[in-house]
Parts: structure tokens; C-alpha cells; sequence
């Protein structure tokens, strides 16, 4: 009988499912671009330990700016450029939906957690953004790097893999890099009392002084002292006042919007890339082998091949701070540990998988759905924790950057075993 059962389960195991995988082979295939990453994390983290630090903060810092500046713009501008048609992007339309219903999504997760733990005041928005922003950039493009790279992917040729997973993943991201400094930003701002530092056991906001009535008080005294006759100001003339007040509107668009944060150079590489990419006489010319500028494209993709070793290198020295000192608590940060990880995949799961039955994917694109399933299984956004750092709460947001990172290699395995298994 305990034979009988043996030889069922190693059956199980080892016979190809519907996909022509094995159970086995599904975990392989999931779980070797973790462990790819975490090797190469595993060497960052060494590079910056102080046995060996070949890569001290300051290292980091200008490793982590090579990257977002000039190394991921590049393999956006190239990959991107190369897939995308106007045709193309018509079908794609949901990847941006895709990432602004993982945000919606995500949020009220964290919004229903964030009711229950009852983080430490001011943190409750802080909860949410962290359970509800996933990093749709930089992991997934490591991630499929390091799954298309293996001959065996379930995706087919590794060319077509790598270059079909980047674009679609490169076509989502300014949708990302809107959110994060629009709505992240604000989620984010300080509480009344103007600081993240505020005394333990505070719960509630302390009132501010009422300044109103001291204006008051002051304009009041003010007009005591003014004469009874004022000779009034020359008015200018109307088109100089509406000139004016154009300039002002723009200038509160510039300023609200963050305009300057929203235009980095990935999203500029990939607004060039959708517009070049879309006309036919631009592609041809820029992004094709036999065009007379190919040579730019091919540089590009060079210079991008080197962002992938280059941000696991930066993101595993950056571990080697560990989470620091953290008035979060034990209990929200396992919370938004477990949200994010946890709670937050199968409802983009259902997201994807509803979008599928009412038609809005390309029919047989496996990898499109793939692409959005991985928006809503990602850790934490890094780039989160850089607007955390600008509203003065980074250091609760690297500790939580910390934790998320370290539970993400075992979820994502879990994760990609599952969305293999349903694809294939």
C-alpha cells in the first residue's frame, strides 16, 4: 500500500499537466529566477558588509542613480521601442488600467488592515500606501529576466520572452510613476503637527492654535491706523491681467501635479519609445537592424543589459542596514508584511482573471497575463520609500522596505508556482 502511495505521488510530480510541465517543473521554473536574485542580492550584501565594502553607502547611492538615470531608461527606450506598434498599444490598454486598479485594490486592503491594527498615530495613511503601492518597475523586469533566460521557460524562445515581458512591463510604468507622486505624495504629508517624530501613545492630532482669529485681531488694529482716504492702485491693463493669470494656472498645474518628480527619465524613455515606436518611419529607422540609426538602439540595449545585475547588486547593499529603528511596531509592520504579500495577490488575481472572461486581453498572449498578474504579487515599491524619505518617515519606510524584500523571495515563489500552473 505505502508503495502504491509513493509511486502515485512521485506520478504526480513528475508527469507533464496541461501545460506539458511537471509539478516539479512548475516549481523549478518559479522558484530559479528567486533564487537567481537572491544570489545576486546575496553578493550586494556582501560587497557591502564591512569585511569587504567595495560598496559603501555612497556607493550605493551613485549605483542606484547610473540605474534609474541612465541604465533602465536605455533598455525601456530599446525594448519598448522595438515591440510597440499603434496598433499594439490599442491592445494594451489594460496594462495601465491593470496598475491603477492594483493601486485602487491595494488601498482598500490596506485601508481595512490599517482599521484594525490601529497602526501608531500618524501612520495609518503611511499603512495604507505601503500595503497598497507594489513595484511594478524594477522587480518585474529582474524577474522575467531571469525566467526568459533559461532555455526551458514555459514562454518559449528567450528572445521573445525577454523582449515582449520588458515592454509590456516598461508600458505600465508612467501610469506608475503618476500615482506615486501624486497620490503617494500626498497620502504621505506630514501630520498637523508638521513631523512624523510626534511622542509615543499620541493618538489624535493635537488642534492647532487658531490663527484666524489673531489675523483678525491684527488686521483689526491694522485698519485703525489707516487714513480714511486710500488712493487706489492704477488697474493693468486686461491682456497683461489675463496673461497673468494664465502663467498662475499653469504654474499651480506645475506645482500640484509634481510635475517635475513625474517627468524622470524612465518615463521619458518611455513616452519617446511609444511615440517613435508607433510611426512607422521612426521605427524603421531608428529601431529596425537595417536602419541607419539601429546603432543608438543597439547601444541601449548594451547599456540595459547592465541594469539588472547593476539594481541587485545596489538593492542587496542595501539590506545590509537592516530594518533600523522603527516606530512602527512589531505588529503594523508584520501587518503590512502580510497584506502586501499575502492578501493583495489573489485579488489581482480575480482582477486579471475577470478581465480575461469579458474579452479586454489579447487572446493566447500568456505572457500579457503573466505580466499582470506580477503588478499585483510585487513587494513594496522601492521609489515609495523614496517619497517616505522626502515626507520625513523613511526610516519607518526602510524598515518596512526591509521586511517586505526579505518574506518576498518565498511569496513570489509561491505566487509564480500558482499563476504557472493556471496559465499552462
Amino acid at each position: 500500500m505505502m508503495i502504491r502511495m509513493q509511486r502515485l505521488l512521485v506520478e504526480a510530480l513528475t508527469e507533464p499537466q496541461r501545460g506539458g510541465e511537471s509539478f516539479m517543473g512548475s516549481i523549478k521554473i518559479a522558484v530559479l529566477p528567486i533564487a537567481k536574485v537572491f544570489t545576486m542580492c546575496f553578493l550586494g550584501f556582501l560587497m557591502a558588509s564591512k569585511y569587504v565594502n567595495i560598496l559603501p553607502a555612497s556607493g550605493r547611492r551613485l549605483l542606484n542613480g547610473l540605474v534609474f538615470s541612465l541604465l533602465l531608461p536605455c533598455m525601456i527606450f530599446a525594448q519598448l521601442g522595438q515591440a510597440i506598434t499603434f496598433e499594439k498599444m490599442l491592445q494594451w490598454w489594460f496594462i495601465p488600467v491593470n496598475v491603477v486598479m492594483a493601486t485602487i485594490s491595494g488601498s482598500i486592503i490596506g485601508l481595512v488592515i490599517a482599521t484594525i491594527i490601529r497602526p501608531p498615530y500618524p501612520f495609518f495613511k503611511f499603512t495604507i500606501i505601503h500595503i497598497g503601492i507594489g513595484n511594478i518597475g524594477n522587480v518585474p523586469l529582474v524577474l522575467l529576466g531571469a525566467l526568459c533566460r533559461d532555455k526551458s521557460n514555459p514562454f518559449g524562445d528567450s528572445t521573445k520572452c525577454s523582449q515582449d515581458g520588458n515592454a509590456y512591463i516598461s508600458f505600465g510604468q508612467w501610469v506608475g510613476a503618476i500615482i506615486l507622486y501624486t497620490y503617494v505624495f500626498h497620502m504621505l504629508a506630514p501630520p498637523p503637527e508638521g513631523t512624523f517624530d510626534v511622542e509615543d501613545g499620541t493618538h489624535l492630532p493635537i488642534k492647532a492654535p487658531n490663527r484666524v482669529t489673531s489675523h483678525a485681531s491684527v488686521k483689526d488694529t491694522s485698519n485703525e491706523q489707516l487714513p480714511l482716504l486710500v488712493q487706489e492702485p492704477a488697474t493693468p491693463e486686461s491682456t497683461s491681467s489675463h496673461k497673468d493669470k494664465i502663467k498662475e494656472i499653469f504654474k499651480f498645474l506645475y506645482e500640484k501635479l509634481k510635475l517635475q518628480q513625474i517627468i524622470q527619465p524612465p518615463i521619458i524613455a518611455s513616452f519617446l519609445a511609444i511615440i517613435l515606436g508607433c510611426i512607422p518611419f521612426f521605427k524603421k529607422l531608428i529601431f529596425t537592424s537595417d536602419g541607419p540609426f539601429y546603432f543608438f538602439t543597439d547601444s541601449c540595449l548594451i547599456l540595459g543589459e547592465a541594469m539588472i545585475p547593476c539594481i541587485l547588486l545596489a538593492l542587496g547593499g542595501n539590506l545590509i542596514e537592516g530594518p533600523g529603528r522603527s516606530k512602527l511596531g512589531l505588529r503594523t509592520t508584520a501587518a503590512i508584511v502580510f497584506g502586501r504579500l499575502v492578501l493583495v495577490p489573489p485579488t489581482g488575481l480575480g482582477i486579471v482573471m475577470l478581465a480575461d472572461k469579458l474579452g479586454f486581453l489579447p487572446a493566447g498572449d500568456k505572457m500579457f497575463r503573466f505580466v499582470l498578474l506580477l503588478q499585483h504579487t510585487m513587494p513594496t515599491s522601492i521609489l515609495s520609500g523614496a517619497v517616505a524619505n522626502l515626507r520625513g518617515c523613511g526610516r519607518e519606510a526602510a524598515a518596512v522596505l526591509f521586511w517586505v524584500h526579505i518574506f518576498a523571495v518565498i511569496s513570489m515563489a509561491g505566487w509564480i508556482i500558482l499563476y504557472l500552473n493556471i496559465l499552462f
